[in-house]
């Protein structure tokens, strides 16, 4: 949920953004950080995970940091953490070589070469066109995931597999128009959430530009160790409510930086930022990728979503928070205070930035509730304002054209959204073949329990990328099976946002963090997941306690149309 790009020896792109959730051990769909595989850790021998690769997008963070405050790291002359990695990049790749990666790639390509053989046979496919599409999602799939080894990256393996997923479903469907209309409302109901998500990104890098987030990261001045840990999760935890989990994360560990010294309790601090992050982001139908998916199709709705899972949710972080409180880390002696020193200043009108920008996001779902059309177009409306407020507060200002929108344009993660839009597709042809209902029927025979379903569901997305096990999930059951805010869609919605905090690689935020602290993948396991994972089945039980009250909307609420909708 991580790309590859050919690297130069003296820079890489620092573009990239992430909006959904989730790296695998290997780099799995989700992780839309772009990074040459020599940058990463290699543990077990022979495996990589994602790490250094990710300051490639922190040291664009830090260039224009909203931070107030300087680095406190103890060493001088040398390189921050944070900064740029070309000096040694080319070393990297020299020394990283590995000749079974010219193997493994060809043996990518003979079977990508045997799968279009056997898609130009119309014969087969016409009689086994289920098992067609299943063996070519298996192989694309795998390329995904495995996109470090193979140095391909994920948005191409994303498009060619759902373009093939279609042919072969033309190849099999009853007719050509049969397929026409399907992929017309596959395509329909996907650009939804592409557009929607491009216009995020775009209101978000123009936040960041005028160096907005300044105004919450410098208002966190305490040093107390235990109120530090609570204040950090919590400002994360409604920060990520509204942004995008990788944004969030860059924004309040580049704080840590600046607060408290390199030391076992900076790492915890980094590890409740990524817990806070992924819980923060499922309470809301903006606050998360995959809630987002589930909001536009119809799956659920504001204020029901956010009044059944807000509490669940902070109760998947608070329970982290209070057994990371007994910890000798946070306990000891009390940290070292980081002289609190000027940084630049906010970018001219910065503050105005951030509240129309902050506002616009959260002015999407009062905008779906008073008209009732797509969330999409809230965002595209809330993107024209901000784009005139720029243009209109630097007219003439040719020395801050970074500032405008078409810059930013120019700066957000596009191959990401390319990436959704492949794999949308290609889940979208499964549905359409009929083979997500099949899976479907297996589950309901064989396990019938929703809540098992879906905390296995998130369970998996700590290793699995959540976006296609949540669109997969779409397709499986529709509204008639589970109606809109039903139990079923909410606890996908909770499991599927905050399961990836069991493992530092199931996230974006995880990724984020290991790279920027230089956090190893079985620290986290051992001083972390623990804590992630019973903060995980607390939230499921607070959930279904909740539930079970059957505590019904007020009805001065339900009766709002930008709540109710």
């Amino acid at each position: 949920m991580a790309s590859y790009l050919s690297p130069s020896p003296s820079h890489f792109s620092t573009t990239s953004r992430l909006l959904s959730r989730r790296p695998s051990l290997s780099p799995s769909p989700s992780s839309l950080v772009l990074l040459p595989p020599t940058l990463c850790q290699r543990i077990n021998g022979g495996r990589y995970l994602l790490k250094d690769a990710i300051l490639l997008r922190a040291e664009d963070k830090a260039r224009n940091s909203s931070s107030p405050f300087q680095d406190v790291d103890p060493t001088s002359g040398e390189c921050d953490p944070i900064c740029s990695v070309d000096e040694t990049s080319s070393s990297d790749t020299e020394a990283g070589y590995q000749p079974k990666t010219d193997l493994l790639k060809a043996l990518a390509i003979l079977l990508a070469a045997l799968t279009g053989t056997a898609a130009i046979n119309h014969s087969f496919v016409a009689a086994n066109q289920n098992l067609a599409m299943v063996l070519l999602f298996g192989i694309g799939y795998a390329g995904i995931i495995f996109e470090e080894s193979l140095a391909f990256n994920k948005s191409g393996v994303g498009l060619l597999m759902a373009v093939g997923l279609w042919v072969i479903r033309s190849i099999g469907a009853p007719s050509t128009e049969v397929v026409i209309t399907e992929l017309e409302h596959a395509t329909a109901e996907v650009s939804q959430i592409v557009f929607f998500l491009l216009g995020a990104m775009t209101i978000v890098e123009i936040v960041d530009a005028h160096q907005g987030f300044k105004l919450v990261t410098e208002n966190i001045t305490t040093r107390k160790p235990r109120t530090l840990l609570w204040v950090v999760g919590f400002v994360t935890f409604f920060l990520s409510s509204i942004l995008d989990n990788l944004t969030s994360t860059i924004v309040m560990v580049s704080l840590l930086r600046k607060l408290v010294p390199p030391s076992e309790y900076r790492k915890l601090l980094g590890a409740v930022i990524v817990i806070a992050a992924n819980a923060g982001g499922a309470w809301t139908p903006i606050g998360d990728v995959t809630t987002t998916m589930l909001w536009i199709h119809g799956q659920i709705s504001t204020f029901p979503t956010m009044k059944d899972l807000l509490i669940p949710s902070a109760v998947s972080l608070a329970v982290p928070l209070a057994l990371l409180s007994l910890t000798s880390e946070v306990n000891g002696k009390e940290q070292q205070s980081a002289s609190v020193l000027a940084s630049e200043q906010m970018a001219p009108r910065g503050q105005l930035v951030f509240a129309v920008g902050i506002g616009a996001l959260i002015f999407v779902p009062v905008f779906k509730g008073l008209t009732g059309l797509p969330p999409y177009m809230g965002m595209l409306l809330g993107l024209g304002v901000l784009w005139l407020v720029t243009d209109a507060i630097h007219y003439g200002e040719s020395e801050r054209q970074r500032l405008k929108v078409p810059q930013a344009l120019s700066r957000i993660d596009t191959q990401g959204a390319l990436f959704f839009l492949g794999i949308l597709l290609s889940v979208s042809s499964l549905e359409a073949a009929g083979i997500l209902r099949e899976l479907a029927n297996y589950l309901d025979a064989h396990i019938g329990n929703t809540e098992l379903i879906a905390s296995a569901i998130g369970v998996a997305s700590a290793i699995i990328d959540n976006v296609p096990l949540v669109a997969a999930t779409m397709g499986m059951y529709d509204l008639s099976s589970y109606p809109k805010d039903s139990e079923f869609w909410q606890l996908i919605a909770f499991c599927a946002g905050t399961g990836g905090s069991m493992l530092i690689i199931g996230s974006a935020a995880g990724v984020a963090f290991m790279g920027m602290e230089k956090v190893d993948f079985f620290w986290y396991l051992r001083k972390v997941s623990g804590f992630a994972f019973a903060g995980y089945a607390a939230g499921i039980a607070a959930y279904l306690a909740i539930h079970n009250l059957n505590i019904s909307l007020p009805t001065t609420l339900a009766n709002v149309p930008f709540l109710s909708g």
